[in-house]
């Protein structure tokens, strides 16, 4: 399971296995910042210089990752769905926008700010 907390430092989102943390780590998910428009610095996501590989996420990795940027409402649909990592990374636009039955302002947040830059970041990762 990931965990998505603040530093301690900085208003920036980490993610980090239960066995990562550290005693000065606070709050596990909810409290944190991200950008106005919904989408989260993914550098700050970033885990030993490399973002966590999705495909390997669960359902609840899913769900906590979208309400850490600040989806609290929209997380639970994926959840209803039962959205885990390797699904997330088949979702088209569609899918998103329409499969999930979210209003529309959040929905294209999500696909273009996660959904689409996990994607990409997963295929970078895997194709070399």
């Amino acid at each position: 399971m990931l965990l998505v907390e603040r530093s301690p430092y900085d208003d920036v989102l980490q993610l980090k296995t239960p066995n990562e943390r550290t005693p000065t780590d606070s709050k596990e998910t909810g409290a944190m910042e991200n950008k106005a428009n919904g989408s989260v610095d993914n550098k700050s996501l970033m885990e030993n210089g490399q973002l966590p590989d999705p495909a390997d996420w669960a359902v609840t990795d899913v769900v906590n990752y979208f309400k850490a940027a600040g989806f609290d409402e929209q997380a639970n649909a994926f959840q209803d769905q039962e959205i885990d990592g390797k699904s997330l990374l088949l979702m088209t636009r569609n899918d998103v926008l329409t499969g999930l039955s979210i209003k529309l302002g959040p929905a294209l947040k999500i696909y273009e700010y996660h959904v689409k830059p996990l994607q990409t970041q997963h295929l970078k990762n895997n194709t070399s």
